[in-house]
């Protein structure tokens, strides 16, 4: 993948990540009693993060100093 389509896609994760905290925020507000669903999201936006730090540590360049 070019720089350019890894930037898309970590702008893409970004995007995503955002929107299941809201979900996740949305859910525990409304005092949904679906533990299930929000554990679910919350796993889902650890692995989003996950994927987002690798994309930013692969396209951040290393200094050596």
């Amino acid at each position: 993948m070019s720089e350019e389509e890894l930037r898309k896609r970590l702008a893409g994760l970004r995007t995503e990540h955002r929107d299941m905290d809201a979900a996740i925020a949305a859910l525990t507000d409304a005092g949904s009693g679906d533990q299930l669903q929000i554990a679910r999201l919350k796993k889902r936006k650890l692995k989003l993060r996950d994927q987002i730090a690798i994309l930013e540590d692969y396209l951040t360049p290393d200094i050596i100093a």
